[in-house]
């Protein structure tokens, strides 16, 4: 096993900070940092659901993502009509819904807005991991302020990137990875090691069943280092 150019082994995470409460006005927001890769995370709580959900006394939970023009190297648009962008928010809204029982929150809205102000690889993944705990503040602010009388179920959720690159398996990708791997793959999983979503792409070669389960295996303890760092920053 070789070491990686900032000096991580293949099977280790970068090095990962969430900043809880790092905006004044959202129910819950977060900071967290993975590498270089930087992303401002707020979940705000809304009284509204949406229409087919009218009358029926469940909430909803649903998110937005956007990158700063010089969040990258080269300066992009604020465009968030595109094809990733929305691909994207409907993955990180997914994979937060499953993660909590928001039929709980009575018809309100939990709308989580993920903003890269840095880009190094990851922003989906990290965009993941920080919203579950700006959710789960969201949620506290609810039951604290006694508007939910009970604190919905949840499993705690992370996302992590892995690729391959010249048969080599790689944990959480930076941009210089990210860029050249022949197999990219993004995974997200709660705390009981359950799939909520697996993303594999053969960027350059082909991959086998062998690899897939060797990617899996690597993806878990890429998962379950990040839910660690989840629950010393939740306290759980």
């Amino acid at each position: 096993m070789t070491l990686r150019i900032d000096g991580r082994k293949d099977d280790e995470i970068r090095k990962t900070t969430i900043q809880r409460n790092y905006l004044k006005y959202p129910e819950g927001s977060v900071l967290i940092t993975q590498g270089n890769t930087k992303v401002i995370v707020t979940a705000s709580v809304l009284d509204y659901v949406p229409r087919f959900l009218e009358d029926t006394g469940t909430g909803w939970i649903t998110a937005e993502y956007s990158m700063l023009p010089r969040a990258t190297q080269v300066r992009n648009s604020r465009d968030k009509t595109r094809g990733r962008t929305i691909e994207i928010q409907r993955l990180i809204g997914r994979s937060i819904r499953a993660a909590f029982n928001y039929e709980k929150i009575g018809e309100r809205t939990i709308r989580i807005d993920c903003d890269v102000i840095q880009a190094d690889g990851g922003t989906r993944c990290a965009s993941i991991t920080g919203a579950f705990v700006a959710v789960f503040d969201a949620l506290k602010f609810l039951y604290d302020e006694r508007l939910i009388y009970e604190f919905p179920n949840y499993k705690t959720t992370a996302a992590v990137s892995l690729g391959i690159k010249n048969s080599e398996l790689l944990l959480d990708l930076d941009y210089s990875e990210d860029s050249k791997v022949d197999v990219d793959f993004n995974l997200i999983m709660n705390e009981d090691m359950e799939y909520i979503e697996i993303q594999g792409t053969a960027e350059g070669a082909t991959f086998n069943r062998k690899s897939l389960l060797e990617l899996l295996k690597l993806g878990e303890k890429g998962i379950k280092d990040l839910i660690e760092i989840q629950k010393q920053v939740l306290n759980l």
